[in-house]
């Protein structure tokens, strides 16, 4: 496995981090391909196995059971100071007000069964909170030792400057990394979005990095249940399927050339870009082998530009 610093801070994360989005014991919307305990606990060794010690979660997904059964599984498996933690917030009452983030951070680490956390990530913009009274709670938390680093999610480029700024004004924590949706199905972030994080020095840690599934494979649908019955990528990917199925064609080209999978050219091409760490999710322990051999592929200038060439402009999904 290989590591890098989280942004300006001093937290070693793995190149591939494990989403937990597929752990949880609740009736949530995507439920059907949640994964309970035991099972999730497979996904938890096999990643400490590996090397991974990245590990992205949030408050609302399961409705706080992922938190909960991803904290037991490193409880029961790993030194806590071993692995890099990272929750949500937003989705929530209250969004990123004050009251809110000190109620859910409480919340966060109740149900992971730690005192801290590595990384406390805002899942969204709050067009209706003064970001004065986010940032300035957000760096509080950081003080008090309930959360190491800071990092934010899919937004716009100006509204993470200003926050960024915000916080550089005040002499409040700035974020240091940026959770956004990347991917070769998905760069409309390369126009604004990312540029600004590289100006402030903040690394980048997509999630959605295989497009849900899409890159993984050469047909564009697939007969698993959570093809079937997510929503959200069918939301965000099959209004775009005629042109992106030639994307994802190249993507397969290159598999073969280097005699392995879509979905490792689709990582490849990710930390081609200078991605810190891409959010693999996965329901099987397998699929995280495959992701660590990403980082043996080395793509030349010439294959990215092949990869990405065939890209047509989207509508913006993820930021609100």
């Amino acid at each position: 496995m290989k590591y890098e610093k989280l942004g300006f801070t001093d937290i070693e994360v793995s190149k591939v981090s494990v989403g937990c989005m597929s752990f949880g014991e609740s009736d949530s919307f995507h439920s059907e391909w949640t994964l309970v305990y035991d099972e999730s606990e497979k996904l938890v060794k096999r990643a400490l196995d590996l090397g991974i010690n990245f590990f992205d979660t949030a408050n609302i997904y399961a409705e706080g059971t992922s938190e909960q059964i991803l904290g037991r599984a490193i409880k029961n498996n790993v030194a806590r100071d071993k692995v890099v933690l990272a929750s949500k917030v937003f989705f929530n009452e209250g969004n990123l007000s004050k009251t809110a983030i000190l109620r859910e951070i409480d919340g966060t680490l109740e149900r992971l069964g730690t005192d801290y956390l590595d990384l406390y990530i805002i899942h969204r913009f709050d067009k209706n909170t003064p970001i004065e009274e986010t940032m300035e709670t957000l760096d509080s938390l950081v003080k008090a030792g309930k959360v190491r680093a800071l990092g934010a999610s899919a937004m716009y480029g100006y509204q993470f400057h200003n926050m960024q700024n915000v916080a550089d004004a005040n002499g409040w924590t700035k974020f240091a990394s940026m959770q956004n949706h990347y991917n070769l199905l998905y760069r409309e972030d390369e126009r604004d979005l990312i540029p600004v994080c590289d100006q402030f020095g903040v690394s980048l840690t997509p999630y959605s990095p295989l497009a849900g599934g899409r890159l993984a494979r050469a047909d564009w649908h697939a007969d698993t249940v959570r093809a079937k019955t997510d929503q959200t990528a069918k939301m965000k990917y099959d209004s775009t399927e005629e042109d992106d199925k030639k994307i994802v064609a190249r993507v397969n080209e290159l598999a073969g050339k280097y005699n392995v999978t879509m979905s490792q050219i689709a990582l490849a091409w990710q930390f081609a870009k200078g991605v810190t760490s891409p959010i693999v999710g996965a329901t099987k322990a397998e699929y995280f082998d495959e992701a660590t051999g990403a980082l043996e592929i080395n793509l030349t200038k010439e294959e990215v530009t092949y990869l990405e060439e065939l890209y047509v402009p989207h509508k913006i999904v993820g930021a609100l």
